[in-house]
């Protein structure tokens, strides 16, 4: 082989690695260009990222899996917030949501959780890193901490957002009808009465650029399972890598994560904390089923409920297209676009997503109403 064509390979495969895990694998050095930006004035220096804890609980999946839960707020208000996360991150990632929300919206009740394999949850099996399963684990958390024929609202970001859909798709009595919810007579029948999802995509994910030119891309795309895979089977040195090198990870966090430059560099680093927490095999064992995703057909009961979108026009992982689809497939959707957002909405522009919530509070409970009236 060439040293031209080993070079392409090499060059490809290098972007794969990066791009396929999207936030999750990139690792290297850091010193002076990050030392730059750490000299900037930041905002957020104080910002006690990952200290908000609330009252704990483990869920237990149906497979067995322990799932890690956090409730803030009286178990007696009269709606609860439950708040799902993206692929390698945590429920820390909902830190201003459940800073401000928890501090001014009264009679509400938060619930948060650590999808399987994440944060603080239990190690899955490889073969149930799906989203199926995912929905299946939000449901169990619905059953242990919402009771049977109260209202709920959902709140999910990127792959958060797809186990929702997987639970429409798959329990879509509990959604909308509070008839069919309490019909069913199983005693574990929250009502879901609205849908937040930010950066997400109901399918057709194995067609991103990840902000590749559309060449490099489609020369990347078929190599990253691949990639990923190998570098899965060396997990122990690729995480050690990823532990002593965390300064590319910064600058590829910020380049993929958000769209403003000047992000604060302590909330960068608080994303790439809860990302190098997440090991190299897990991003590996969730990489087909991101790829797979196919929940068109989950939209229709989601359309039953009220339901807000929010994309970001410089999403490089889940680009606004995906975002305006699922709206489009939806009747009276709120479409929210910020243009010069990245793929963490709900950290990069906190007040616009916390603005949504309480809107979607407000709309969802008054059509909740009508519905029982």
């Amino acid at each position: 082989m060439d040293s031209r064509r080993k070079r392409r390979i090499g060059i490809a495969s290098a972007a794969a690695g990066l791009g396929a895990a999207g936030l999750g694998a990139a690792v290297g050095i850091r010193k002076i260009a990050v030392g730059r930006v750490r000299l900037r004035p930041d905002p957020d220096a104080a910002e006690p990222f990952g200290s908000l804890r609330g009252r704990e609980l483990t869920v237990v999946a149906d497979d067995g899996l322990p799932l890690h839960v956090e409730i803030d707020g009286d178990d007696k208000a009269p709606l609860t917030v439950v708040f799902t996360h993206g692929y390698c991150l945590n429920q820390d990632s909902w830190h201003y949501q459940r800073r401000d929300l928890g501090r001014d919206q009264a009679g509400l009740r938060m619930v948060f959780w650590d999808q399987r394999s994440h944060g603080r949850s239990g190690r899955s099996k490889p073969t149930h890193a799906t989203i199926d399963q995912t929905g299946s684990d939000l449901h169990a958390v619905l059953r242990a901490t919402v009771r049977q024929g109260e209202p709920v609202v959902l709140v999910g970001h990127s792959m958060g957002a797809m186990t929702i859909m997987a639970l429409a798709d798959k329990h879509p009595e509990l959604f909308g009808d509070p008839q069919a919810v309490t019909a069913h007579g199983r005693g574990d029948g929250a009502r879901v009465i609205g849908i937040l999802m930010a950066n997400t995509s109901s399918g057709d994910l194995s067609e991103m650029t990840l902000g590749l030119p559309l060449m490099l891309a489609k020369v990347v795309r078929p190599l990253a399972p691949g990639v990923i895979r190998s570098l899965s089977r060396r997990a122990e040195f690729v995480d050690w890598t990823r532990q002593a090198g965390a300064d590319l990870a910064f600058i590829m966090i910020r380049r993929m994560g958000f769209a403003d430059k000047h992000v604060s560099p302590t909330m960068v680093d608080f994303v790439e904390q809860m990302i190098r927490g997440t090991t190299i095999d897990v991003i590996a064992e969730f990489y087909p089923t991101l790829m797979g995703h196919d929940k068109v057909k989950a939209l229709e009961v989601l359309g039953r409920v009220p339901t807000v979108v929010l994309t970001g026009g410089a999403d490089r992982l889940t680009p606004a297209a995906h975002g305006r689809a699922i709206a489009e497939a939806i009747p009276d959707t709120e479409l929210i676009e910020v243009a010069e957002a990245g793929h963490l909405l709900p950290l990069e522009y906190p007040g616009i997503v916390t603005a949504a919530i309480r809107r979607l509070i407000g709309r969802a409970d008054a059509a909740s109403q009508e519905r029982l009236a």
